[in-house]
């Protein structure tokens, strides 16, 4: 445990709970492992749109799923583009709250949803069994400094702007509880002063849309009941 990677990962979650209106471009890939252990890797795009405290938009696109998020504040809605259907639930007041709540409820995991819990209580250091500064490495034309971290179930590592505003330029997440070790990686481009309207969290849902109902499950179980 390396005094400075953790310092590091916590002067970069004040950093991100200092922001108000930003949107961050996810270059990603995410590894799909086969019953019979084969691991596939699929390239995707992740879009956010975002005004804190209660203000977001998340337009995810593979080659095999398309989805849209919105929140306002008060009201959740997810959305297929490619079926136009989509289902909207009343939400709490803040993201924080909506993160726990749509998991626990509907067992919704947003991609890169540690960049709305570092700095916070729901991301403590003390969950940390290893923090390591790995060295300088330059991303997509930014500098930046890389540290590797560990913990129950996850290596991970996340490449740090250096400078006065330490973001988050790249994220690598590898599952060790699963013996083929898939992975989930994300290459990020920020605007930290973006001008956002009420319309970027609003759904209008188009005239050949339909509208389905949000079914909540027994997550528990689930785990429970998976191999």
């Amino acid at each position: 445990m390396q005094p400075e990677a953790v310092a590091a990962l916590e002067k970069m979650g004040r950093y991100l709970r200092t922001l108000k209106n930003f949107t961050v471009h996810g270059d990603s890939t995410i590894d799909v492992v086969t019953e019979d252990g084969q691991k596939l890797e699929f390239p995707g795009t992740i879009d956010y749109k975002v005004r804190a405290p209660n203000g977001l938009h998340l337009e995810m696109k593979t080659d095999r799923k398309q989805r849209e998020i919105f929140y306002d504040g008060k009201t959740l809605t997810v959305y297929g583009p490619k079926n136009k259907l989509y289902a909207s639930t009343d939400a709490p007041p803040t993201i924080s709250a909506l993160l726990a709540a749509i998991d626990d409820k509907y067992g919704i995991e947003l991609p890169l949803a540690d960049l709305f819990l570092w700095g916070t209580d729901r991301a403590p250091s003390s969950a940390l069994t290893s923090a390591v500064f790995v060295g300088p490495a330059r991303i997509g034309g930014s500098v930046t400094e890389q540290y590797a971290f560990r913990q129950e179930g996850v290596d991970w590592q996340v490449w740090i702007e250096a400078g006065e505003k330490p973001l988050p330029r790249r994220l690598v997440i590898t599952t060790t509880d699963d013996p083929a070790h898939p992975q989930y990686a994300s290459t990020l481009t920020w605007n930290t002063s973006a001008a956002l309207k009420d319309a970027a969290f609003t759904f209008m849902p188009p005239k050949d849309a339909q509208r389905i109902k949000l079914v909540e499950v027994d997550v528990a179980a689930a785990q429970e009941a998976s191999p």
